[in-house]
């Protein structure tokens, strides 16, 4: 991989002491030109102090939340290739060589890292639920490019992190990363990558059942904004059927007898079936709203050069 490549290493961090100086001596042994970036939370410990010491530029984002910190890190850091990775050593320092240069042989946008590991500890039965769930929900609506699209471990070009809007404030950022790349149709790649459980004393900060709500919540909002016709067809779907269950054995009753004894229900029926058109009609108009915008967006990603500069666009470097 060629060395003169502007590389960023940017890792997030809140209350990560005991884990933080394992993180930058191991990127530094694999990645020794790159610039290790430090962005503290609102640590309560000496994550920071501890991050400064070992020789990484240290800075602070002060609204509470991992999305908040993402945003401000994409805005602040000026870079051709970006390594963004948790600060809680469980991600493997040596896949990052290996995923840089994936993103320059295929001249991908984003290469994701697959966690892979066999401690239960390190990824408990739950989260592995949760995050094929999740990640099989995504596959369905924006389509299957992926196969974890909660990992924190991830490599873009300079294209990527300045096209991205992060909107997200908490974990649910992963999630927006990925249908960022998904809704433009951009290059990407997946890579498998050694998973391991936290260091002693270092305390996980995801909550499960609160974030993956708010992981799914986003998806949700997601699928509205960028997918209007599927999201609200899906809509008149469920409306319409819930509107012939009511109505049919009123229309049969009044085929038999000429008369609707249920009106009100009657009533109800209509009235379910009158919001389930109003919805597919919504669908339709704002399906060529998100259309403009997505072509608006897309035409803007493809006005950046993808390693933010035009000859390394071109050639990108040698492996």
């Amino acid at each position: 991989m060629n060395e003169d490549l502007d590389t960023a290493v940017l890792i997030p961090c809140y209350n990560e002491g005991a884990a933080i100086s394992a993180v930058i001596d191991a990127f530094r042994q694999h990645l020794p030109a790159a610039r290790i970036y430090v962005y503290d939370n609102n640590s309560t410990d000496h994550t920071a102090v501890i991050a400064q010491a070992r020789g990484a530029i240290v800075r602070v984002e002060p609204q509470q939340g991992k999305g908040h910190v993402v945003r401000r890190m994409f805005a602040d850091v000026q870079a051709s290739v970006y390594v963004l990775v948790d600060g809680d050593d469980t991600y493997s320092a040596a896949s990052a060589p290996l995923m840089i240069e994936m993103l320059l042989r295929n001249r991908c946008d984003m290469v994701n890292g697959q966690r892979v590991t066999d401690s239960r500890d390190a990824y408990r039965a739950g989260h592995q639920f949760g995050n094929r769930l999740l990640t099989g929900i995504v596959a369905w609506i924006f389509g299957k490019r992926f196969v974890d699209i909660l990992s924190g471990y991830r490599v873009f070009s300079r294209r990527f992190v300045k096209s991205f809007p992060a909107l997200s404030t908490g974990f649910e950022i992963e999630t927006e990363l990925t249908i960022h790349a998904l809704s433009l149709y951009m290059p990407v790649a997946e890579m498998p990558t050694p998973y391991k459980e936290r260091p002693e004393n270092s305390v996980s900060k995801l909550n499960t059942y609160r974030d993956g709500f708010r992981i799914l919540w986003t998806i949700l909002l997601m699928t509205k904004e960028e997918r209007p016709a599927f999201f609200f067809g899906s809509l008149f779907a469920i409306l319409a059927a819930v509107s012939v269950a009511l109505g049919t054995p009123i229309v049969l009753e009044w085929l038999e007898t000429g008369l609707v004894p249920r009106f009100p229900t009657a009533i109800l029926s209509a009235s379910i079936m009158l919001l389930a058109f109003l919805s597919l009609s919504n669908g339709m108009i704002l399906s060529s709203v998100a259309r403009g915008r997505r072509e608006f967006r897309r035409l803007r990603y493809l006005d950046l050069d993808w390693l933010g500069d035009s000859h390394r666009s071109e050639s990108p470097p040698a492996s």
